[in-house]
């Protein structure tokens, strides 16, 4: 096996990757949006949603559950046992994906008519049944490399991935689907299909080349199926509302006076202000995916002070990384998305939702290391009351308040979810948090995008928000010596290996 790298420069290196493919995703969406225009879009969300909700019963958490078990092998140092584990969720994911595929294909053309509400989607959702296996066991491999710290290799592949997704995919879109909706559907999941196919063909030749030697036959089902189950069930619950939401938004949004085309609205949201919202993140995503499997190998050696360290600063940068891209997207959304969409309407719409932008980001990671520390039952007890909140607040809300009733039941559900979710984190590594930190962050954030909107050219305006952001975090003393000090650490480290 490779040699591993530290957690800080595993989740650089992650999230260089992850970037670039957010970057990518991000700017073939707006390749989409200009083919085939909003309404285009909301179709495609829909036949994508429930092309996601059999994904994740298709997964059936084992993607996680391989992270998991995997770093508690290695926690125990007992690598030569990861050949049981991996067999043992392949077997799992088989099962799971094959059935799943199979109910899929079977009912695509009663999922077109009823649920998407256009027959022309059969064969989009019937070749993505045909896929999801493998993508199901490409997400068994990625859980095995990502705990095994292996991510030079694995962020190879996955950019090979993306570029042979993005290159047929693409090249279907020109030369046959144009600007037929259904037939775009299609063309991005045969390219997302056959770029898994190579995905998991390389991922388990690598793993092969290993040469790691077996031990006796060890015991993985009762561990497999305890950790699991309760993933599967909250991931299954959650895309379920998530695409019972999607079905159900431009019907109920139909019935409110203010909105002339409901599923342009609705792809607007969903298709466009989403992925510039969720764009930066793609540096919390390298840290969230590197921290289930460190906080599980913590968990296992019994790495109590580890843990704490982890989950304070972790919490610390992600609380400072939100409320930076806050103000950013706050000062630039109206600019943002006339230069990528042509639309001031999504513009608006972005400024609603940057406000979210901290406390979302900080639930990503809040979740992955509440995954880490093996709190999977807690996770579902929480997706159940925010889900059914959400579907509530929904039906009851977007006939009166149309896309506003929308923001409203995403803050509340997702804010209810954070905070369980953290205090969860807290109660059980026995952390607190200084209310002062998260206050003074707000206020400088507040004061700095005050400040930095009275400035007309956008790039001088977020120069100057985040110059006076800094500021003010010193200022306050939110940021210190001690960080600096963590930070040239880090460099001197880095420099010092090299």
């Amino acid at each position: 096996m490779s040699k591993k790298l530290p957690i800080f420069y595993s989740a650089l290196m992650l999230t260089g990757v992850n970037l670039l493919l957010r970057l990518v995703s991000t700017s073939f969406q707006v390749y989409i949006s200009g083919q085939i225009g909003a309404a285009g879009v909301g179709l495609l969300q829909l036949v994508l949603s429930v092309g996601s909700l059999a994904m994740t019963a298709g997964i059936a958490g084992i993607r996680t559950t391989t992270m998991y078990l995997t770093a508690e092998e290695l926690g125990h140092k007992r690598p030569q046992s990861i050949n049981w584990v991996l067999s043992s969720c392949f077997l799992y994911s088989i099962l799971c994906s094959g059935a799943v595929a199979a109910l899929l294909y079977s009912f695509a053309p009663f999922l077109a008519e009823s649920w998407i509400g256009d027959v022309r989607t059969v064969e989009a959702v019937r070749l993505y049944a045909c896929f999801l296996p493998v993508t199901c066991l490409t997400g068994v491999m990625t859980g095995y490399f990502t705990a095994a710290n292996r991510i030079g290799t694995l962020a190879a592949v996955e950019v090979a991935e993306q570029g042979v997704s993005m290159v047929i995919t693409m090249s279907f879109l020109h030369f046959w689907a144009k600007s037929d909706p259904a037939r775009a559907c299609q063309s991005i999941i045969f390219g997302s299909g056959i770029s898994s196919c190579l995905a998991l063909c390389c991922l388990v030749v690598l793993r092969l080349r290993e040469n790691q030697k077996v031990t006796a036959k060890i015991s993985v089902r009762r561990r497999l199926i305890n950790t699991a189950v309760p993933l599967a069930l909250a991931d299954n619950l959650k895309a379920g509302i998530s695409t019972t939401e999607n079905l159900m938004v431009p019907k109920r949004l139909a019935l409110f006076p203010g909105v002339g085309n409901p599923l342009a609205a609705f792809g607007m949201v969903c298709g466009m202000v989403f992925p510039i919202l969720m764009f930066p993140a793609a540096i919390l995503f390298g840290l969230a995916e590197l921290l289930i499997p460190e906080l599980a190998r913590c968990a296992a050696a019994n790495s109590h002070r580890r843990i704490r360290y982890l989950v304070k600063r972790s919490l610390r940068v992600s609380m400072l990384y939100g409320c930076l891209f806050c103000g950013l997207e706050l000062l630039l959304s109206r600019e943002l998305c006339q230069a990528l969409y042509g639309s001031s309407e999504a513009g608006t719409y972005l400024w609603l939702y940057a406000m979210l932008i901290p406390m979302l980001y900080c639930d990503a990671i809040t979740d992955a290391m509440t995954k880490g520390l093996g709190q999977q039952k807690a996770c579902v007890r929480y997706n159940i009351i925010t889900s059914a909140m959400d579907v509530v607040f929904l039906y009851l809300l977007l006939p009166k308040y149309g896309m506003i009733g929308y923001f409203f039941s995403f803050l509340v559900t997702h804010l209810i979810n954070f905070i369980l979710s953290l205090r969860r984190l807290l109660k059980i590594t026995g952390k607190l948090i200084a209310p002062a930190l998260p206050i003074f962050t707000a206020i400088s954030t507040a004061c700095a995008i005050f400040l930095a909107s009275h400035i007309y050219q956008p790039a001088l305006r977020a120069c100057a928000f985040v110059v006076i952001f800094t500021c003010l975090l010193f200022l306050l003393r939110v940021l210190d010596k001690e960080d600096i000090a963590w930070i040239k650490g880090l460099i001197l480290k880095n420099q010092r290996s090299n």
